[in-house]
């Protein structure tokens, strides 16, 4: 079946694409450059693969632009399933997402400049510069720690839009439903008790898959809403 017929695939090329780029400058670069409770460390691991991190800055821009594909493709899966509940998706899982990471963009560009050092900046010493560009990249997982939020209720409107499509399985959407649930309560954790936000995201593991499962779905199954008056037909006994 083509794309043109099967807009499910469409939408799973877009989120293939995030979950692929997505980890660059999530997981990967703070990883490999940042060093906890290290800020001269962390400054000179930025200045000795400053292509590294000029690359994770332009993934999170790549990743603004997917996500509002993504949300658009989504959006002309599920709009005649309900408009809008696809209408809630698409604001809370590409828009305002899109629009944070581009200023986490800037947060980053800011630690960035003050690495480089020079201009007005030789007013600070060495080590005032380093608690800066530090400081920089701290405001920037407080961004991402306010994101989980969105990354969290997106999924809920989403998970009801997989429910009520008879077009896909519904054990999805009850994946889909805990995902959301957990980083939910990982943005809450970090926000209120953050000391207790790596137990949280450990024991979340299992329902971040879900995401994965649903991704893989649509890229591999795919899916084709009825057309209209047409009747859905459920996958599965309980679909």
């Amino acid at each position: 079946m083509s794309s043109t017929r099967n807009p499910a695939r469409v939408a799973g090329f877009w989120y293939l694409l995030l979950i692929l780029i997505g980890p660059l400058r999530l997981i990967y670069i703070p990883t490999k450059l940042f060093v906890h409770g290290d800020a001269a460390a962390t400054v000179n691991n930025i200045a000795a693969h400053e292509w590294l991190f000029r690359v994770g800055i332009v993934s999170d821009l790549a990743c603004a632009v997917i996500l509002v594909l993504l949300g658009m493709a989504l959006y002309r899966l599920f709009s005649g399933v309900d408009q809008n509940l696809a209408i809630l998706m698409v604001i809370f899982g590409a828009i305002m997402p899109a629009l944070i990471n581009f200023v986490g963009v800037v947060s980053d560009a800011a630690a960035l400049m003050v690495v480089r050092g020079g201009d007005f900046l030789s007013a600070f010493d060495k080590p005032h510069q380093n608690a800066l560009a530090v400081l920089f990249l701290k405001l920037r997982d407080e961004q991402n720690t306010a994101a989980e939020v969105l990354w969290g209720i997106w999924l809920l409107p989403l998970a009801a839009l997989v429910h009520k499509s008879r077009f896909l399985p519904r054990f999805l959407a009850v994946w889909l439903t805990l995902g959301g649930i957990a980083y939910l309560t990982l943005s809450l954790t970090g926000e209120l008790v953050p000391q207790y936000q790596s137990t949280v995201f450990a024991y979340s593991q299992p329902a971040f898959f879900g995401e994965i499962a649903f991704m893989l779905w649509l890229v591999i199954r795919g899916a084709r809403p009825p057309a209209v008056g047409e009747r859905p037909l459920a996958l599965t006994p309980d679909g």
